[in-house]
């Protein structure tokens, strides 16, 4: 049996988020699975994700689907500072998975949720296309002159991320282009529009062959938490809590593991 399909929003669609969030949470299901009873969980469960998340929560929004059945998941996925915004601004969600602590902060600060908690940590690894035509071999190379390189804005947690990493190998990097998501930054890299991009270790294992990863020494290396939390005023409180349960689940961890994301 196929799972139930899922719709998917990128970037900062909150007026389709707004549509979608007007379905409710109506429905049910007796079903039993190893999460625990579902006869309480149904409807649409509005997801807020980093964009780096894509992978891992569309294949969790998947199980989820199945361990529940006649839910449907809905996600926004984009720049956490981008969806921090929607979500204090009153943005109809159950569920905020920011890619940054200082992110989910600003929505506790708002009350819009009161108990994050740390789920997975990603750290920086500099994309480049598969024939690395700039030959860049490490971070010192992205300051070269004529090397063309993308990064996420300085606000978006790849980008304040990368920001820490030249920090710390006492480099200046200018990019050609400021993204507004680490997905972005990686498009660019991979239809040869810069020679290369500073992302997270899971975009380059998400993007296979379409890009080559030139591994950062830990030394120099830095890393974000991703915490997770039901949002105060989600539409549907007990759909939040059932998909955050997932992902700090024993399962939930193995998806995010398989895709590349540390332990918190």
């Amino acid at each position: 049996m196929n799972a139930p399909r899922r719709s998917v929003l990128t970037g900062l669609a909150a007026g389709a988020v707004l549509a979608l969030a007007a379905c409710g949470t109506s429905g049910s299901s007796s079903a039993t699975t190893a999460q625990g009873s579902s006869s309480s969980v149904g409807g649409t469960v509005t997801v807020f994700a980093a964009a780096s998340l894509k992978e891992a929560f569309t294949n969790l929004g998947t199980r989820f689907e199945e361990q529940h059945p006649g839910t449907h998941v809905v996600f926004s996925f984009g720049p956490s500072s981008g969806l921090a915004q929607q979500v204090t601004q009153g943005a109809p969600a159950d569920v905020f998975a920011s890619a940054s602590t200082k992110n989910m902060d600003q929505v506790v600060q708002a009350g819009a949720a009161t108990t994050p908690t740390p789920f997975a940590s990603n750290q920086m690894e500099i994309a480049v296309p598969p024939d690395n035509p700039a030959h860049v071999a490490g971070v010192k190379d992205l300051a070269r002159s004529g090397v063309k390189v993308a990064l996420c804005q300085a606000q978006v947690p790849c980008g304040a991320t990368a920001a820490k990493v030249f920090d710390n190998a006492g480099v200046t990097v200018t990019p050609v282009t400021e993204e507004v998501d680490v997905k972005s930054v990686l498009a660019k890299v991979s239809l040869g529009e810069v020679d290369a991009g500073v992302v997270y270790v899971t975009d380059v294992r998400a993007a296979g062959s379409k890009v080559k990863g030139i591994l950062i020494p830990a030394a120099v290396n830095a890393s974000t938490s991703y915490p997770i939390a039901t949002l105060v005023k989600a539409p549907n409180p007990a759909g939040a809590k059932a998909f955050t349960d997932l992902v700090l689940s024993a399962a939930g961890q193995q998806v995010l593991a398989a895709d590349g994301f540390a332990k918190p």
